[in-house]
């Protein structure tokens, strides 16, 4: 296709790309995508028609799409050329439908946080100025308690703004564009998400009911994946957590692979009724623990701590510069008073009882209707299989009263299907949890038919 008929037409003419070299032309090519002259989806011509067009060579033209390639300007489509590309449209949690039950949006249950209200009263707090240090002395203080039995090595104490903050700093400071990250599959919409958007590639490797399985992760590492990003414990969105066997057969894969950075996002710590099994070995020379606090302290507390080697502290640190981009000394205050109250303690305590009777029960009121749940639950999410497309089962669930995600969201790979739903049990009662599961069952036995509504909590 010719140049001049390839590109769109914008105020009645065509957008000229100039230059003579690579960078020339790469410049012209931004220059336009800058000014709206070029738009997402929009092709660039064919390197020969370009080449021909400006007088230059053929691998001039060709250098200088490699350079809007690993700019995130533009992306290779095999037969179908070169276009400029689009920010991918990415997930998040569900928008509260106050006319449904609720089972979708992932949040912790309010009553089982602890009183923010009551703790910011009792806070002793000074004003910190330009120049402090980064990381509040008590929760380095906590960090330090805490992490040291699990990390079982030196490491450095970083805060950032939760954890889908520390993970995607993390990757961008080790990684450039077109990098293979190895992700569970499922993972969390996030982890896909913060890699599409970052220019990197997904790996995935399947998850059962002990955690990664092993030559599925040794199969994303020989593909060529230079981080590993997973969780521990509290899987989001199957609820499964790394079993002591899993996390040895699991360390005996990555030896063969030190160079990997291995990234654990431990998000529901505090909370979570199994313990914390590392999979870093000794060989193992860049790697991060992330902890942060949202799902059991309040999700507007958007700190995570990081645990890491040095240089990895070192690289986190630049983009976290006192002065520039800190994390609120104040909102690191609040945690630490928070994690260090024994009250706050027995309040956890409960709090992790409570969830996991909930997703007890939910799990054995689908298995009394015969439908199975593979993975053994942590937390407050449920998997739950289901035939065919899920986005069919999701939509009669929702006109018959239930809001719940469907799994498509939750893939390593975007715009795949997926054959399974997420269902958070955080508020459900057990009535709620018997109407669903017979409410499912129905769907299931109806495949997209109407079904009873539900009758209240």
């Amino acid at each position: 296709m010719p140049y001049n008929d390839a590109v769109t037409e914008v105020a009645g003419r065509r957008p000229p790309i100039t230059g003579a070299s690579a960078g020339e032309i790469s410049d012209s090519v931004r220059d336009l995508v800058n000014t709206g002259l070029l738009r997402p989806g929009d092709p660039v011509p064919p390197i020969r028609d370009l080449a021909n067009t400006l007088g230059v060579h053929r691998n001039t033209v060709a250098a200088a799409y490699r350079i809007l390639v690993a700019a995130g300007v533009a992306e290779t489509r095999g037969r179908r050329g070169t276009v400029i590309t689009s920010l991918p449209d990415l997930a998040g949690e569900a928008v509260v439908n106050t006319a449904l039950a609720d089972l979708s949006s992932g949040n912790p249950d309010p009553a089982l946080l602890p009183d923010i209200t009551a703790a910011l009263s009792g806070l002793d707090y000074r004003m910190r100025l330009y120049g402090s240090p980064a990381v509040d002395p008590g929760l380095a203080r906590w960090a330090s308690d805490s992490l040291t039995p699990d990390v079982g090595r030196a490491f450095e104490v970083s805060v950032t703004h939760g954890a889908v903050d520390a993970v995607e700093r993390l990757l961008t400071t080790h990684l450039t564009r077109g990098d293979l990250v190895a992700l569970e599959d499922p993972c969390f919409y996030a982890s896909e998400g913060t890699v599409r958007l970052n220019g990197f590639r997904a790996a995935p490797f399947a998850v059962d009911a002990e955690g990664p399985e092993p030559r599925a992760l040794r199969a994303a590492l020989d593909a060529g994946a230079r981080a590993i990003l997973f969780t521990p414990r509290a899987h989001n969105p199957t609820g499964v957590s790394l079993t002591a066997e899993r996390a040895r057969k699991l360390r005996a894969v990555l030896r063969r692979y030190p160079q990997v950075l291995v990234i654990e996002d431990d998000h529901l710590s505090a909370i979570s009724r199994h313990p914390y099994h590392r999979i870093c070995p000794p060989t193992t020379r860049r790697w991060a623990l992330v902890r942060s606090v949202a799902k059991f302290l309040g999700p507007d507390l958007r700190v995570a701590v990081v645990a890491s080697d040095e240089e990895t502290a070192d690289r986190l640190g630049r983009r976290l510069r006192p002065g520039v981009t800190w994390v609120s000394h104040l909102l690191q205050r609040l945690v630490a008073n928070l994690l260090e109250s024994d009250a706050v303690a027995g309040q956890l305590d409960h709090a992790r009882d409570t969830y996991a009777e909930r997703v007890d029960t939910l799990r054995a009121e689908l298995a009394d209707v015969g439908i199975g749940t593979p993975f053994p639950s942590d937390g407050f999410n449920v998997w739950v299989p289901v035939p065919g497309d899920s986005a069919a089962t999701v939509a009669v669930l929702r006109d018959n009263g239930w809001s719940v995600r469907d799994g498509a969201p939750f893939l390593a790979l975007a715009n795949g299907t997926s054959s399974g739903i997420r269902v958070t049990a955080s508020t459900l009662t057990r009535r709620q949890a018997r109407e669903f599961a017979r409410c499912f069952a129905r769907a299931h036995l109806a495949g997209t038919g109407p079904v009873a509504r539900r009758t209240g909590a």
